[in-house]
C-alpha cells in the first residue's frame, strides 16, 4: 500500500477512510436534509476515492463509494491507500 506523500499529481487513487459524523438508524451518514430517523454522532468507515489533498493542513477529501457524499478525513483517519483505474460500467 502506498503513503499519503507517494501519490503522484494527475493519477487516481483511493482509500479506506473513518469519520464521525452523524449517522441514520441504519449507520448511514446522513445528509443535514435526511428525512430518516437519526441514531446520533458515530463512526463511518468506508472507500473512497480521493479527490483532493491538503498536505499542510493533513487532510483529504474523499469521494465514498457508497453513499456518493464527499466527506474530509485526516491523514490519521486513512487506510489501505492504492491507485484505482477508472472503468466506465456498461449499459
Amino acid at each position: 500500500m502506498l503513503k499519503i506523500d507517494d501519490l503522484v499529481v494527475g493519477k487516481s487513487y483511493a482509500c479506506k477512510f473513518a469519520i464521525t459524523t452523524m449517522l441514520d438508524e441504519d449507520g448511514s451518514p446522513t445528509p443535514n436534509l435526511s428525512n430518516k430517523p437519526l441514531k446520533g454522532p458515530g463512526i463511518y468507515e468506508s472507500l473512497g476515492v480521493i479527490m483532493q489533498r491538503d498536505l499542510q493542513n493533513e487532510k483529504v477529501i474523499v469521494s465514498d463509494t457508497v453513499t456518493k457524499q464527499k466527506f474530509v478525513a485526516n491523514f490519521s483517519d486513512i487506510w489501505d491507500i492504492d491507485e484505482v483505474e477508472w472503468i466506465e460500467p456498461l449499459d
